[in-house]
């Protein structure tokens, strides 16, 4: 069969390149100009693509040639060979530049508010055709869907202690600040509550078990106070907001949560000094694909301008950022 010759290794790809060249120019002798080979190469050429397809693919005329009807239909389809070729070079090398492709980033709530979504604009605006899948977890679930590949990295709090082939990379801190919401009784005096002053209304913990959880305990604990009798247990950045919007309750939660939401207030309520190293998790035994690594630099530039803008919001009553 024809078509099982045309597999067989007898057409190269430098075969298409010169019968199209013949057809663009309408001689053998101006195609072989515009190729840079001599015209006995391009003859030789021809006639091995027209004996392994047992057909004429030109008409000889007296003052050039004209492709058969047969020579049209081939003609047709290797304009598409190579217009497919070129398209899969242009890929590879957008590839290559991190400009093209798809960089999947898991995340929970300390990275999710506002250094990855700042870092993904910055990167959909360079570069709007590499695409960005964002999977939220708990960081556990995240270090293990890493580690087992389904992620490029992670954006959020750096834990203690991460599995031997994992690393970690500061961005910046970001202090825990009590929050709620605008228009909140607490924020109608002059002077600040305390927190003992604090807990006969409704708050929003961290679930058991998580690091923000132990260290507000640990601060109550300090303080001689137990917990707030009335409270709701939620890490579900969704729910958690609309209940501080529409109710009374109060939240201990990264401090640019609250600076970025025009509906949320951060109470001048001291919480002594917990603060989280917010950052990126990468695996030790993978490279970064060029994908990853140009998130990563938006994620490192954002990440220094949040630590320059830190000192500016850890008193008093901040204005957004904008």
């Amino acid at each position: 069969m024809v078509t099982d010759r045309l597999l067989d290794g007898r057409v190269k790809i430098r075969h298409l390149v010169l019968i199209t060249a013949i057809a663009d120019e309408g001689t053998l002798v101006r195609a072989a100009e515009s190729l840079h080979i001599t015209q006995p190469v391009v003859t030789r050429g021809l006639r091995e693509v027209e004996e392994v397809l047992g057909v004429a693919l030109f008409e000889r005329l007296p003052r050039g040639v004209r492709p058969t009807p047969y020579g049209h239909a081939f003609i047709e389809r290797a304009r598409s060979v190579l217009a497919e070729l070129r398209a899969a070079g242009e890929e590879v090398r957008l590839l290559q530049s991190g400009q093209l492709g798809t960089v999947t980033v898991g995340t929970h709530l300390a990275g999710s508010n506002l250094l990855l979504p700042r870092a993904i604009a910055g990167l959909k605006a360079e570069h709007p055709r590499l695409t960005v899948v964002v999977r939220e977890g708990t960081p556990d679930t995240l270090q293990q869907l890493l580690l087992a590949g389904d992620l490029d990295l992670t954006v959020g709090r750096l834990s203690p202690t991460v599995p031997v082939r994992l690393e970690q990379e500061r961005l910046h801190l970001e202090p825990i600040r009590l929050v709620a919401r605008a228009g909140h009784p607490v924020l109608g005096g002059a002077k600040a509550h305390s927190l003992a002053e604090l807990i006969s209304y409704p708050w929003i913990f961290p679930v058991a078990q998580t690091a923000l959880r132990a260290e507000l305990e640990a601060v109550f604990f300090h303080e001689g106070l137990p917990l707030p009798p009335d409270r709701v247990e939620c890490t579900s950045m969704l729910t958690l907001r609309t209940l501080l919007i529409s109710t009374d309750v109060i939240a201990a939660l990264p401090m640019f949560i609250a600076v970025d939401d025009r509906e949320l207030r951060i109470l001048p309520t001291p919480l002594s000094s917990i603060r989280r190293s917010v950052g990126v998790t990468l695996p030790k035994d993978r490279a970064p694909s060029p994908a990853a690594t140009a998130l990563l630099t938006h994620l490192r530039e954002e990440g220094a301008r949040l630590a320059a803008l830190e000192s500016e919001y850890t008193e008093g009553e901040p204005r957004p950022l904008g």
